[in-house]
């Protein structure tokens, strides 16, 4: 800020007063020379008016706006009342990107961005008003023109424009820096970068760059508030490397980076030694994979049948693993993996990595598959697969969707059955559904038939439907858990609802089992208040029995009956 001096009356007597011929004239001082101001400093101008009409009293530049003249006059030559300031600057925003405008006067002000009004306090006051607005401003260059005016009273002024920094606000990206230029030193290994400075006003800084040739992946090497950067972190390998420069805001938001500035190292050294081996199988064979090598354009890779065996050349490759397509499957080989730069200079082996091609093979397709109803659900049996390294079979069970022309059959999980049998008593209570079964062969890699193929021999079948013809009423207080038999302790029969320390506890409980030939549930077992769990070993195995449980009341009436069903497997 450049504040016009207050001068007293003799000194701001801006005319020469002589006589002539008995009259009294007036001669003005020479013009002084136009005054220029370099941007960002405002050129200030002075009017004895508050129109800005004719020749400024007086120009000059001020860096920033902010006067209290008080109640004098702003610059000699100037009254104290009803004279007008004018600052004007055009500058180079860079990106642009929101800002804000904040003026406060007495007496009036407004704020021009390229002709147009964005403030408007223009009033005579006796206090002084305050504004602030917020501007987006385009990118580059934009000329800011501040009029104030003093009408009477005391006189002050200030305005700042201040970009918005917050990151919700401000998405603006900086400009992407130019004059960007890079020079190699072969003898030091360095690189050094420069580039122009960005006239972004909220510019935060820069960040540096480096990619090898060849990759997409950039590294940034350093965040600076500088105009140049020497790199001394280059590999002396001969390979390419390539540099661009990213500006960067106050609020986060980064540009595009620079044209890519390249230089080639001298090569010097062959690569390090590839690290980190690991194998994989897949379906195209075995796949060896190592850590990149900085520097490094090639890879060759080395097969052995021992750890400590010869090695022979099986590939070469430019990335950073290789698919042997010649490993035969279940069979152990070694490898060692090489790094070549462009020059071809070649690395030490690496340490061996062992690895085997999965048996991707599945087993052949289950076939006669035949399912039939039974008391306990269904009886599955198949033949034998032929398959030499068979693991298990998977009986899976699924529901018939769709119409009778084409339906399809939606399979569950299934269970695992051991490889040396051909037969499984699938369990599930029998109520008239109608269901489909396949049969599936695993091998010992965990090969499925059904999975590769997607193809096996469906069967359908339709339960035995053994649903009591008596049912079992709602509104029992009691829940009832029934589980088929897996020994020799009988189906278990477990209840809760009315226990000892219930409010209404039942002074007993009777257990009832269905007998189909009779069409009843018959009583089979008295118990008593505490006993919350029953095992029927007088069930039969190989088929499902209903129960009923009820709750005894000390004078002997019993509650609603809770059901529910215990399907055993046969035995055998």
């Amino acid at each position: 800020m450049n504040p016009a001096r207050r001068t007293t009356a003799a000194a701001a007597t801006a005319v020469v007063l002589a006589t002539a011929g008995g009259l009294l004239t007036a001669t003005t001082a020479p013009a002084s020379a136009a005054t220029t101001c370099t941007s960002p400093v405002f050129k200030r101008q002075f009017f004895a008016n508050t129109t800005f009409a004719g020749t400024p009293k007086k120009t000059d530049c001020d860096s920033a706006i902010g006067e209290n003249w008080g109640t004098g006059a702003p610059a000699s030559g100037l009254p104290t009342n009803n004279f007008g300031v004018r600052w004007t600057v055009t500058r180079d925003f860079g990106s642009g990107g929101p800002f804000s405008f904040a003026a406060a006067a007495q007496d009036g002000v407004r704020v021009y961005l390229d002709g147009v009004r964005k403030v408007d306090l223009w009033k005579n006051v006796s206090t002084t008003v305050t504004k602030t607005v917020n501007v987006t401003i385009p990118s580059g260059k934009h000329t800011l023109r501040v009029d104030y005016v003093n009408w009477t009273g005391s006189a002050n002024v200030k305005f700042a424009y201040l970009p918005r920094t917050s990151a919700t606000v401000d998405k603006v990206k900086p400009l992407t820096p130019t004059g960007t230029s890079v020079s190699y030193d072969t003898a030091t290994g360095k690189a050094k970068l420069v580039w122009a400075r960005n006239k972004e006003m909220d510019l935060a800084g820069y960040r540096v760059y480096r990619r090898p040739k060849g990759s997409a992946d950039w590294t940034r090497l350093t965040t600076t508030t500088a105009t140049s950067y020497t790199d001394t972190t280059l590999p002396v390998t001969g390979a390419a490397y390539y540099y661009e420069i990213r500006a960067y805001d106050k609020a986060g938001n980064e540009s595009t980076g620079t044209a890519d500035q390249a230089v080639t190292t001298v090569d010097r050294t062959a690569p390090t030694v590839p690290t980190g081996l690991s194998t994989s199988s897949e379906p195209e064979g075995l796949r060896v994979g190592w850590s990149a090598v900085e520097g490094a354009v090639s890879y060759r890779v080395y097969r052995a049948a021992t750890a400590d065996g010869t090695y022979t050349g099986v590939g070469t490759t430019a990335q950073v693993s290789y698919v042997d397509a010649s490993a035969a499957e279940d069979t152990t080989y070694y490898y060692r993996v090489t790094a070549l730069d462009a020059a071809g200079n070649e690395s030490a082996r690496s340490v061996a990595v062992s690895g085997k091609r999965r048996d991707l093979t599945p087993p052949s397709a289950v076939t006669g598959v035949t399912v039939t109803p039974t008391e306990y659900g269904f009886e599955v049996r198949w033949d034998a697969n032929p398959t030499a390294d068979l693991a298990s079979y998977v009986v899976r069970r699924g529901e018939l969707w769709g119409d009778e022309e084409q339906q399809v059959c939606s399979l569950s999980p299934g269970y695992y059955v051991s490889a040396d049998t051909t037969s499984y008593a699938y369990t599930v209570v029998p109520d008239g559904e109608e269901s489909c079964f396949i049969v599936d062969a695993i091998d010992d890699a965990g090969n499925s038939s059904f999975k590769w193929t997607g193809e096996a021999q469906i069967v359908t079948a339709t339960e035995l439907d053994m649903t009591p013809s008596v049912a079992t009423p709602e509104g029992s207080p009691l829940t009832l858990d029934a589980t088929g038999a897996e020994g020799d302790e009988g189906n278990r029969l477990s209840w809760s609802g009315l226990g000892v320390d219930a409010p209404e506890a039942a002074r007993g409980y009777r257990v009832y089992r269905w007998n189909p030939a009779t069409s009843t549930y018959e009583k089979i077992a008295d118990l008593g208040a505490s006993a919350l769990e029953y095992f029927d070993t007088a069930a039969r195995r190989g088929t499902t029995s209903y129960y009923w449980v009820t709750a005894v009341a000390a004078d002997g009436t019993e509650s609603l009956p809770a059901g529910d069903a215990a399907v055993s497997a046969p035995t055998g």
